[in-house]
């Protein structure tokens, strides 16, 4: 299984470059770096100029909902959309990615059936996939149907993460319900009249919902899952998460309030669109606020795939942190939040061998505009991937 050697390349480990390395495969794990000489008989593959960086790991991305989706109210096969969100995973380096599957009580895409299609075609024997894919369920508190399912799939270790999501408007009045609304007819089609009576309808299962989320998180505390509050703009909010020891602390909205998710030890993850446009799109705190006050642990791609493996770069050219501190943002820290840092996340030995074979952009003269081009994506050491150019 997966033996090889990779000799050559500069390669980035939890401390830092390790010029010219030669890096022993193993079963799909790293199993040596620069021994004192190479086990006989091993294909070896020469990467002279050369970076390897860990594959990213992507614990928040939802693009795949615009390949199922791609209009309103037009679907398209799981195994086409799939397929192809695999293939756009692998051209962003992205090795490891949870499906953030949002469970709501929207009808469509981010329906209940839709979650359960998703898990059950992602979670099949021989889907034709190559990224390592695991789950992560953004349960809406207003979601009350089919609670039992909900705690089934985590009982039976169908979940790997869960987040607590409440984005039903505090208030029903019309300007709230018609932003609101705007939001769903981005995925399904409803008259004006059902989209007032649906949202008014699951505002009055908020209530019932709020105790089903407190079982949700102790079983998924039972379970081994960890679990991520979404979107906490409030003190009262963050102290409610620390309540249930939430691990993941996904987009707080500000500085202090990202500050105290840490303070009770959670990791605080931000999504790398937000660097890459200059800011939140929701008025939110930038990351580059939230790297300058001390409070990001991890990025995501939230809802574009392409912007995690630039923004490490990017960070890097703002001086904001070194690239290698800026890399483990996008590899070490998340395996470590999402508690699979075991087996994910770096270039280790005992670790999996998933990882990026990168050619560096001429200082001034970046491939197309972007810092560096990937040249071969390995997952388990198996390569999955190969780009020319």
């Amino acid at each position: 299984m997966n033996h090889l050697v990779i000799q050559g390349a500069d390669v980035l480990s939890p401390v830092g470059w390790i010029p010219d390395a030669t890096v022993v495969i193993e079963e799909g794990r790293v199993s040596r770096i620069n021994p004192i000489s190479s086990p006989p008989g091993l294909p070896t593959i020469r990467t002279q100029g050369l970076q390897m960086l860990p594959g990213i790991v992507d614990i928040h991305g939802d693009a795949f909902e615009r390949m199922i989706c791609p209009r309103p109210g037009v679907s398209l096969p799981l195994s086409l959309a799939i397929a192809e969100n695999d293939r756009s995973l692998l051209a962003a380096g992205i090795t490891t990615f949870f499906y953030s599957i949002t469970d709501s009580f929207e009808p469509g895409l981010r329906s209940r059936a839709m979650a359960r299609q998703l898990i059950q075609y992602l979670q099949a024997d021989g889907v034709p996939i190559q990224v390592d894919s695991r789950i992560h369920i953004r349960h809406e508190q207003a979601n009350t149907a089919d609670f039992s399912e909900l705690c089934d799939w985590i009982d039976q270790k169908k979940i790997q993460l869960v987040s607590l999501n409440d984005h039903l408007p505090e208030s029903l009045d019309e300007q709230a319900l018609s932003r609101y609304a705007n939001g769903i007819r981005k995925r399904v089609q409803l008259s004006d009249d059902d989209l007032k009576a649906l949202v008014t309808w699951a505002a009055k299962q908020r209530d019932a919902g709020a105790e089903q989320v407190e079982t949700l998180v102790e079983r998924s505390h039972t379970a081994g899952v960890p679990v991520a509050s979404h979107d906490d703009d409030s003190e009262e909010k963050v102290a409610i998460s620390a309540r249930r020891q939430v691990a993941i602390a996904e987009f707080p909205s500000r500085v202090d309030l990202a500050a105290k998710s840490q303070e009770y030890g959670a990791s605080v993850l931000m999504g790398s669109p937000n660097l890459v446009r200059g800011g939140s799109h929701v008025g939110f705190m930038s990351v580059k606020e939230a790297i300058q006050g001390r409070v990001l642990d991890c990025l995501c791609s939230d809802y574009h795939y392409p912007s995690l493996f630039y923004a490490p770069f990017l960070i890097e050219q703002m001086k904001l942190m070194p690239f290698e501190e800026a890399w483990k943002l996008v590899s070490e820290y998340p395996a470590r939040a999402a508690q699979i840092q075991q087996q994910k996340g770096a270039i280790a030995p005992g670790l999996d061998a998933d990882f990026l074979l990168v050619k560096p952009s001429p200082v001034g003269d970046p491939a197309h505009g972007l810092p560096a081009a990937i040249a071969a994506v390995f997952i388990k050491g198996k390569e999955v991937a190969r780009y020319d150019g």
